[in-house]
């Protein structure tokens, strides 16, 4: 799906929609409301359509780069607030908490992207270990696993997951 998306065609702008759709539109209207989220969505996607000769697979995932990109866009449909309200003789947001805010909402959004698409058995150990706090043994105990297991599946679940989010940083 992600190298037919670069690669273009209109079947694969609407492939990238029935994947990441949900993923996107739930973003932004965690970001700007309802009101605003189906715009900006739409808006990402013919973004990334015009733009997928950049998207690059074996640099990171297709949902990572489309967070990106609706990042980019959130933040400046806020800078476009703020300039209006400054216009209208309105109170300044402060803008960096208000980026720094959408970009822990898109890492979020990432990082649990990632993790449904993980294998089971790495999706476990991850919570365990990063939700639940337990140590590798402990880990290796509840799931009745080898050590080295719990350590590699930890280790490949977490190189999928950062990928994400560098893809979503470009």
């Amino acid at each position: 799906m992600e190298r037919s998306f670069a690669e273009g065609g209109e079947r694969a702008l609407e492939g990238a929609f029935a994947l990441h759709g949900g993923l996107v539109y739930t973003f932004c209207r965690r970001a700007v409301g309802e009101s605003l989220a189906e715009d900006i969505t739409q808006e990402v996607f013919i973004r990334a359509y015009r733009n997928r000769a950049q998207f690059k697979p074996e640099r990171g995932t297709l949902a990572g780069w489309l967070i990106g990109i609706a990042k980019n866009r959130i933040v400046d449909h806020f800078r476009s607030e703020q300039r209006h309200a400054s216009r209208r003789g309105g109170h300044e947001h402060a803008e960096s908490a208000v980026e720094s805010q959408i970009e822990q909402t898109g890492e979020r959004l990432i990082i649990a992207e990632a993790l449904l698409r993980l294998p089971e058995r790495a999706r476990s150990v991850i919570k365990l270990r990063y939700f639940d706090d337990l140590t590798h043994h402990q880990i290796a105990d509840r799931l009745s696993m080898p050590i080295g297991t719990v350590k590699s599946d930890l280790r490949r679940g977490l190189a999928q997951i950062r990928r994400q989010l560098e893809s979503a940083h470009e």
